[in-house]
């Protein structure tokens, strides 16, 4: 009957008692308006991709010409945007995460890598190499004449922590790339260097100390900690290469941190440095004149 298009209406007495029920009599049949409704509502059988009222979502085709529109290109800034699409408190997080590293880093990023904090640590850090190599020289050169800024440093600390953070990722990416780590990634690559460079702000800050041992510790410090950061969150990725590819790749990257950390101790904070012209003091100003007689070796700041 169902086939027919009928309703089966039932008569119930008030007790609900359905066992004197004369099915004869109180059994009525009417007709059925399901098949209209259906069709009003779907408009058909085919009715079903009318999505006007039913409340589904669009079906995925729908959406291809915005999906099309919304490409982005390498020359349009809207590329390049995304990788600065970050709020404040993720940033200060991951700041937290690279100074007191409790999980592993990647796992903070939650696969959102951003460039927005590598650039300004990375500039933060370049600013204060320059203020404190500026401070290391003026005690430097207290009492030997007037002081001169040397703004060479600027733009050497902007060649080396940019260069650094911006190139030795590329490389490593390659690296781990060419030897079948599918797990690299660069912007990983990246945003772990660019946020490893924070601790050198603290190290800069006080690093212009003339006591030359203290200068030491203080780069020394900032070398462990960083190193050590890089390595805890590298090694996952470094092991997934053959064992003696990871091993030659993990002492190129500390052997490349220490050369970045040489190069912030002796270029910027040279008071006692290997390469300063001797122990402050050495180099008497000449008679009559500012400059140091001919015969003295010259200082490299």
């Amino acid at each position: 009957m169902s086939n027919a298009g009928y309703d089966a209406v039932v008569d119930v007495d008030d007790e609900g008692d359905l066992g004197h029920t004369d099915l004869q009599e109180d059994l009525e049949f009417h007709n059925s308006n399901f098949n209209e409704s259906q069709s009003r509502k779907g408009g058909g059988p085919g009715g079903g991709n009318n999505n006007g009222g039913s409340g589904l979502p669009p079906p995925a085709t729908a959406g291809s010409g915005s999906a099309s529109s919304s490409k982005r290109y390498l020359w349009t800034l809207s590329f390049y945007s995304q990788f600065f699409d970050v709020d404040t408190s993720s940033v200060l997080a991951r700041c937290w995460a690279a100074l007191y590293p409790r999980a592993n880093f990647l796992d903070v990023l939650e696969g959102n890598p951003d460039l927005y904090g590598p650039f300004w640590i990375a500039t933060t850090v370049v600013l204060i190499l320059f203020l404190g190599g500026t401070i290391s020289q003026y005690l430097a050169s207290e009492g030997k004449g007037p002081f001169a800024y040397d703004f060479k440093l600027l733009s050497g600390a902007a060649g080396l922590i940019y260069g650094y953070t911006l190139v030795i990722p590329v490389v490593l990416f390659g690296a781990l790339r060419y030897f079948g780590s599918e797990s690299a990634n660069l912007l990983e690559c990246w945003a772990l260097y660019g946020y490893a460079n924070l601790i050198w702000v603290p190290v800069a800050l006080i690093s212009w100390s003339p006591i030359t041992i203290l200068n030491w510790v203080f780069v020394g410090v900032g070398f462990g900690l960083s190193v050590a950061f890089l390595l805890r969150n590298l090694y996952p990725v470094l092991s997934a290469t053959d064992r003696q590819t990871s091993k030659i790749l993990l002492i190129l990257v500390i052997a490349l941190h220490a050369g970045l950390a040489l190069a912030i101790k002796i270029l910027f904070f040279a008071a006692g440095s290997p390469v300063s012209g001797g122990p402050e003091g050495d180099t008497p100003p000449a008679a009559g004149g500012d400059q140091p007689p001919a015969d003295t070796p010259p200082r490299f700041f």
